[in-house]
């Protein structure tokens, strides 16, 4: 479901508006690694969902579609974030999870692009991570798979850098 009216109107007066709790649920999913892949993305804006949909990456590797999830999720946001607004990202990825506090090294050169992007994107917003288990992102992996199975095209206006595997 996307509620993109969230993201109509910007309050005049920030001073005055409360800052606003976002978490975002995203995941990856990759039939044949490459292969078929989805990105799920969950988004909430103080326990509202926001976006609550799975997309169609086409030939990726489970790596890409995870760091594809994670771009779509944070082009939501941006949309919809204001200052003092607060994110929290939740992914079942521990490799992205560690590669975005700064605790591994990105190396894979299709990959690098994808991180870059990410870092960008979130360099003016008030962020954390945090690593889940699969089974605390069920919601995000439902709608990768459902993204692969009803082919569901990118939202207009994203675009995935370039990554080959």
């Amino acid at each position: 479901m996307e509620q993109l009216g969230l993201f109509d109107a910007k309050d005049g007066d920030s001073s005055s508006r409360k800052a606003s709790a976002w978490k975002l649920f995203v995941d990856g999913a990759s039939r044949g690694n490459p292969g078929k892949s989805g990105a799920g993305v969950w988004l909430t804006k103080d326990a509202i969902d926001v976006v609550s949909k799975g997309f169609f990456l086409g030939k990726a590797t489970n790596n890409q579609a995870e760091y594809a999830a994670l771009l779509l999720g944070i082009f939501f946001a941006i949309k919809g974030m204001q200052k003092g607004d607060k994110l929290v990202i939740y992914s079942d990825s521990q490799l992205i999870v560690r590669q975005l506090i700064g605790r591994y090294r990105v190396k894979a050169p299709h990959i690098i692009p994808l991180y870059q992007q990410a870092v960008s994107w979130l360099s003016d917003i008030n962020y954390s991570v945090k690593h889940v288990l699969r089974d605390k992102n069920t919601v995000a992996d439902r709608l990768a798979n459902e993204g692969i199975e009803a082919k569901n095209p990118l939202p207009r206006g994203f675009v995935l850098p370039v990554s080959s595997p």
